[in-house]
């Protein structure tokens, strides 16, 4: 059996749009759940999803625990071995308290990948695949949240072309989560369960089609 680690944020996590973090959709309403019963018995799909999640940045208001390099690391260990880890970041990095670009949240998104490469929790001590996935642009009306994300919208449709970049040149893979589903305008950074379906079957095509050899 081979082992997936999905590694996000409230959109792995299941957050229903419009709700709390509270609100989520049930295990196999959510795009890892749609992926592993896509995939089948020989994948083990393991969810690591965390509403705020950024990629390397400590949260002044949400808390620190929000730094998904912080908690990559033991997480690779407490889930090794793994054959493939799936990365979907970025929303949160978008928040105007982090003034970021849309491309040094790609570079931030490469330190993940190096942390990865570094650890090396795949068989016998390998790097394993890592898949990096663009979130869904937001959309421009993102209702009582948009002085918190000021800004962010448009940034949001800069990090397919700024994660692409950033895999290549890595040599990892890629897949832009925008090109099979759109967040729903209850919130409009939130996925529903329509999407969550669409993508963790796309997904699903990308892990297949990876070329996974015959014996592990």
């Amino acid at each position: 059996m081979r082992s997936v680690l999905c590694y996000g944020d409230s959109n792995t996590h299941g957050q229903v749009p419009g709700g709390t973090p509270l609100d989520r959709y049930g295990p196999a309403e959510r795009w890892p759940g749609i992926m592993a019963s896509e995939l089948g018995d020989g994948w083990h799909v393991i969810e690591e999803g965390l509403s705020g999640r950024t990629t390397v940045r400590d949260d002044p208001i949400e808390g620190a625990h929000k730094n998904g390099r912080t908690y990559l690391r033991p997480c690779l260990q407490s889930h090794a071995v793994l054959d493939l880890v799936i990365i979907m970041l970025g929303t949160n990095d978008l928040k105007a308290r982090f003034n970021q670009p849309a491309s040094e949240v790609a570079m931030a998104m490469g330190c993940l990948v190096y942390d990865i490469k570094e650890l090396k929790p795949g068989p016998g001590g390998s790097v394993p695949e890592i898949m990096i996935v663009s979130p869904p642009p937001m959309l421009d009306d993102i209702k009582e949240w948009r002085s918190i994300f000021a800004g962010a919208p448009e940034k949001s449709r800069q990090l397919a072309l700024e994660f692409e970049i950033i895999a290549d040149s890595l040599e990892v893979h890629f897949f832009d989560a925008g090109s099979v589903v759109t967040c729903d305008p209850l919130d409009g950074f939130h996925i529903n369960g329509q999407a969550h379906a669409s993508l963790g079957r796309a997904l699903a095509r990308e892990i297949e089609a990876i070329g996974w050899p015959d014996e592990r």
